[in-house]
């Protein structure tokens, strides 16, 4: 990691911000869990490496804003991958934007068309997230006097962390995901609480497969069903 600069740490992996071959670069690393047997780790590790590389190409083939990835060493355990410049995280976007109480409906269809689009399109491709938050968006080359009536939503949101994705056509893994952002955002931005309606609206329109999408929606009902009665059961 020499000239890399540690910027981030989680409960799976370190991030690091440098330069590689010329480029701003961000090293995903997912460090040795010393918990567990050193074979299965490094079996794991690799498997993970491997699944999210797939995904981030998946992705981005399917149109959806992703960072480039440049090198995945397994023997380091390090994906090596574009550090996205003049980015904002969606969730700060979103806190600072509201907090100014200007605008907030234009924001909310703004929001509702950027996120519905690139998720339809993930899923339409298959391409479960696995952990769909407002921390995991970016907001790229966006100023934040933006003029939301002319502004193209789609082209400035970039998904990122695709650590817990996979490749799956079930409705119910995607509802599920579905069901990940509706909590997300009832958590952190519970002062906006029509976003995911219009988000799920949006979802359903740029869904290319009308007849897959009602088998989601059908089971987005079950999966929320089943979590409005895990909270009321505890």
């Amino acid at each position: 990691m020499n000239n890399f600069e540690l910027i981030a740490q989680g409960a799976e992996a370190r991030l690091y911000k440098g330069d590689y071959l010329g480029k701003s670069t961000l090293i995903k690393e997912r460090f040795e869990k010393k918990y567990r047997h050193t074979d299965l780790d490094t079996r794991l590790t690799k498997d993970r490496i491997r699944a999210e590389c797939r995904a981030i190409i998946r992705a981005k083939a399917a149109g959806v804003a992703t960072p480039a990835i440049y090198l995945a060493n397994l023997e380091r355990r390090c994906i090596y991958m574009e550090y996205i410049e003049n980015a904002t995280v969606l969730k700060d976007f979103i806190d600072k934007s509201i907090s100014k109480k200007i605008n907030v409906d234009r924001l909310l269809n703004f929001i509702a068309q950027g996120l519905g689009v690139l998720i339809a399109k993930l899923h339409s491709k298959n391409i479960i997230h696995g952990d769909l938050t407002t921390s995991n968006i970016l907001l790229r080359n966006i100023d934040e006097e933006v003029d939301f009536e002319t502004y193209d939503a789609t082209n400035n949101f970039v998904i990122i962390d695709f650590g817990l994705a996979w490749i799956e056509s079930s409705a119910e893994d995607k509802a599920v995901d579905m069901y990940v952002l509706e909590r997300a955002l009832s958590s952190a931005h519970s002062e906006i609480p029509f976003l995911f309606s219009k988000i799920f609206q949006i979802y359903q329109e740029y869904y290319t497969n009308k007849s897959q999408c009602k088998e989601v929606i059908s089971k987005y009902r079950e999966v929320q069903s089943r979590g409005r009665k895990r909270l009321m059961i505890g």
